[in-house]
Order: structure tokens, then sequence, then C-alpha cells
């Protein structure tokens, strides 16, 4: 049985009568690629943002251009998809810091203790944004995207430096949260949402969500150019 067969396909048995019944599942994977953690009625729409408005999610797609630029080896962070990664990860549970400690009291804490703060991930979006193109408007009298991309790489260079200070949020943190969702939509399998045509595992060789290598555990030391392959079968 073929893996995607496999994982199709759930058969539930029970471990007592009375207990619990058997039951099939079959058909298509329970997700739709892009979509993790997207309420239902977003299914109709896998290419719209639900997070973010039209000018955030330009302005999200102008810095992760910036972070990771177009070049001879891969396409741009925003066709790679990141602004649709970042997106559905804000609508979710990590947008609303559903795993972190809440009810504060917030002190700022050492780098080593990682960032202390109330804001959600998806509060410091929509705060930032808001910050970014205020700033940008009052120093350029253009919003972020609409600036040459020698004047963004200075922006996002001062925030990452401390060198600039937005009026509502710390830029440090601001920057560094986007960088570090850009790295994971860049990186990330294709279900969800980020790294589209496996553009950067091609560019790094990296195989992604093979089975098991039991064929060729005992190939040592031979270049093996596997295709890369995601958790999700693009093709059905």
């Amino acid at each position: 049985m073929k893996r995607r067969e496999l994982l199709a396909s759930v058969v539930a048995t029970a471990f007592a009568p009375g207990l619990a019944r058997a039951e099939t599942i079959s058909g298509s994977m329970p997700w739709v690629p892009g979509q993790a953690a997207v309420p239902p009625l977003a299914a109709s729409t896998p290419t719209a943002t639900l997070f973010f408005s039209p000018a955030e999610a330009e302005t999200v797609g102008a810095i992760a251009d910036r972070l990771i630029p177009e070049d001879g080896l891969s396409v741009g962070g925003r066709e790679a998809g990141c602004v649709h990664f970042i997106d559905r990860q804000l609508i979710g549970p990590y947008g609303q810091a559903a795993s972190q400690y809440r009810l504060g009291r917030f002190i700022k804490g050492t780098p080593e203790q990682g960032l202390q703060s109330s804001l959600t991930p998806a509060d410091r979006y929509r705060i930032g944004l808001t910050a970014l193109n205020d700033y940008c408007q009052t120093k350029h009298s253009l919003a972020f995207s609409g600036l040459s991309t020698q004047t963004q790489d200075e922006i996002l260079t001062g925030l990452e430096r401390k060198d600039i200070n937005l009026a509502t949020i710390d830029g440090s943190e601001f920057f560094e949260q986007i960088l570090q969702n850009v790295r994971e939509g860049f990186l990330s399998d294709p279900i969800y949402g980020g790294n589209k045509n496996l553009v950067s595992w091609k560019m790094l060789g990296f195989p992604g969500a093979y089975y098991d290598y039991r064929d060729v555990i005992d190939q040592k030391g031979k270049k093996l150019d596997f295709p890369p392959v995601s958790l999700f079968d693009t093709s059905i």
C-alpha cells in the first residue's frame, strides 16, 4: 500500500464491546494546503487573506521580498508564499499566543529569556504594520511598499539595530517577529501555505516528507537526488 493510500484510510476499532464502534474514513486527507486552523467559511477562498487587509498584505509582501530577495537561486519571499503562510498562522492558535503564558506581569527580560510582552503575534502585526507605515508616511510621504528597495532596506536595518523607533511598538521586536515568520514561511512544508512549489527545498536539496529511506539506507557516501515531497500531494 502506498503511503498516501495508507494515510487516507483510517480504521478505528473498538477496544471493548459497547464502548466504541468501528469507523472507516476514506478519500482525501482531512485538510487543505495553506489552511491550517482556518475557519470553515474560509475554505471557499483559499487564496484570499483572512487576517491581513490588502494594504497590510502588501506591506508584509514588500518586507518578505527584502528579507528574502529574488536571485538566481530562488524566487523572493512574496512569490514563495510567505504572506499566505503568515496570514494563516495569525488567525490560528499561533496568532493568539495560545501556548504562551498570558496572565502577566510582563517585565522586559534579557535576550536569553526571549520576548516578554502582553501582545500576541496577531496584535504585534496589527499594531506594528500601522506604526511602520505611519513612520514611512511621516518621513517619506509614502507607504513602506511604495518606497525604493534601498530605502526599504535602510528602514528594516534601522529597526533591527534599534536605530528607528516606532510610535506604538518596539520596532526591533516587530522586526524580529516578521523575520522569524518569513523564514518559517519560506522553509516550511507547503501544506501551511508557504514554500510555494517547494522552491526552498529544491534550492537546498532537502527531500522533504519521504516515508522512509530503507531502499537506500546502505548507499553510504552516494549522492541521492530525491525530488522534494510535501506532506500534501498537490497533484490530487
